[in-house]
């Protein structure tokens, strides 16, 4: 009897097993398959507005590194990799919960970030995975490299959409810790980005109408709304609490070993440029001297042997980096794009006759920015201003533009001081026989090595479609030829 009960209770389980669904029996309870697009959009924000690097700061001659001959500092890089792909797998589960959750605020924001991020990657190595990008759970395992042309291209109209989706009625942003949910200032960064896009394009001019798709943005704001000051900055602000400080707040290496490059303090000094006082410590020579006295700072060459830098240091002739970057939790906002950085991009339009503005007043108006910025009194940004050495002028506009511009960048928004200086050749980066790459400043990254052991067919024909099948730092990608 016993056993009989047995098997009819085997026998009703296997019925009941029986009639759920493979995919059913896949789910793991205790495993979330949806999210609050709030809490994807928090975390996304988190890692794309942080945009401090030292790395760059070394490769874009502000400063340099003395416990070692560093790759940045002496151009010895090869391979990146593509980790930035991880960030555009969590902007895809952003824009699925933006369609899930019928709110077009999130499809835009979709839309911006999957534009920075494929820019960023792009920028690095030229062609890129981008239309079979983050396939995966279709079965693209293998995805076909997108030219740089078409992303560059794709993304001005991506960037187009998501300004459009926004609006008052476009739904609610929740989880927004850069502008609190405003879709009025995620439409002026999307739209000022969109401007960066096309100043990067610069040197294509002659083939692709850059300068009209920026005169049409600058030329309708109401369309088109771009920032107007700093209160319109893409700025992730430090807190004082765990996980939520400065990135190099406590940073030993920084304290020790990050000291000002030679030819950026000299631009600094030869200007009367009160941010060298924000951005570097006295010597160890200069500490008698006044905080304000130029004469208490130098910088070291970023070219030159880790030896002879090093011996300067010994004998108190180099200028640290500023305190505040290692001892301020707080310290200053991390800029995903800043106003500083659109009016300089404008001032070059404007150069260039792109569109029909006043250089010098963009140009004046992004120094006050950078200097305000860097918490600079008023009166001395005045000052500064007020030089013959600083004013615009036509004949070399577009190097001071572009001088002013790199200085601005200073241990913020990433590589885009290298990215223009790659682009332009302002300003002039030190070289010498120290420098690891014989052909001087690289061009781009190769790419990942994963790329060889698992994608090698599509990146090969990337490299052939590009730089004649070598994958080589100093290739010219479709950004770089005129």
């Amino acid at each position: 009897m016993k056993l009989k009960n047995i098997l009819t209770l085997t026998l009703t389980l296997s019925i009941l097993i029986s009639c759920q669904s493979f995919d059913e029996l896949q789910l793991d309870p205790n495993r979330p398959v949806q999210a609050e697009p709030s809490l994807i959009l928090t975390a996304i924000e988190a890692n794309a507005f942080n945009n401090i690097s030292t790395g760059a700061a070394l490769a874009s001659r502000q400063l340099i590194f003395t416990n070692s001959a560093t790759d940045n500092q002496y151009y010895g890089w090869q391979r990146a990799g593509f980790g930035d792909y991880g960030q555009l797998r969590q902007v895809l589960k952003l824009s699925q919960e933006a369609e899930r959750t019928n709110n077009n605020s999130y499809r835009a924001l979709a839309l911006f970030f999957q534009s920075y991020y494929i820019i960023k990657i792009s920028n690095s190595f030229g062609d890129v995975p981008f239309s079979d990008a983050v396939k995966g759970q279709e079965g693209n395992f293998l995805p076909a490299y997108d030219s740089q042309e078409s992303i560059f291209l794709q993304v001005l109209e991506d960037l187009k959409t998501a300004n459009s989706l926004l609006s008052p009625e476009s739904g609610e942003i929740l989880g927004d810790i850069i502008y609190n949910g405003s879709q009025e200032k995620w439409k002026k960064l999307i739209n000022s980005f969109s401007l960066r896009v096309l100043m990067s394009m610069s040197i294509k001019e002659g083939s692709v109408n850059v300068a009209g798709k920026f005169a049409e943005i600058i030329n309708n704001p109401s369309l088109f709304p771009i920032m107007q000051g700093n209160q319109d900055n893409g700025a992730l602000k430090f807190l004082d609490l765990e996980n939520n400080r400065y990135p190099f707040f406590n940073s030993n290496d920084l304290r020790t070993a990050y000291y000002m490059e030679k030819s950026f303090v000299d631009r600094l000094k030869s200007k009367n440029d009160p941010r060298l006082f924000s951005f570097a410590d006295k010597t160890a020579n200069g500490r008698n001297f006044a905080d304000n006295d130029f004469n208490a700072y130098e910088g070291m060459g970023g070219a030159e042997p880790l030896a002879e830098n090093t011996n300067q240091i010994l004998s108190g002739d180099g200028s640290p980096i500023d305190g505040r970057y290692h001892s301020d939790p707080e310290n200053q906002p991390s800029l995903l794009m800043g106003y500083s950085e659109l009016a300089f991009t404008i001032a070059e339009a404007a150069h260039r006759n792109w569109v029909d503005l006043d250089a010098s007043q963009y140009y004046e108006a992004a120094i006050r920015a950078s200097m305000e910025f860097n918490e600079i009194p008023a009166a001395a940004i005045e000052n500064y201003l007020a030089q013959d050495a600083v004013k615009y002028s036509e004949s070399n506009g577009l190097t001071k533009i572009l001088e002013e511009k790199h200085t601005s960048f200073f241990m913020n928004t990433g590589w885009e001081a290298f990215f223009n200086q790659r682009r332009t050749g302002i300003p002039t980066f030190s070289l010498s026989n120290q420098i690891i790459n014989p052909e001087g400043i690289p061009k781009r990254w190769m790419y990942p090595q994963n790329e060889i052991q698992l994608n090698l067919q599509n990146m090969n024909a990337a490299l052939q479609r590009q730089f004649g099948g070598q994958d080589d730092i100093n290739s010219e990608m479709w950004l770089l030829k005129p």
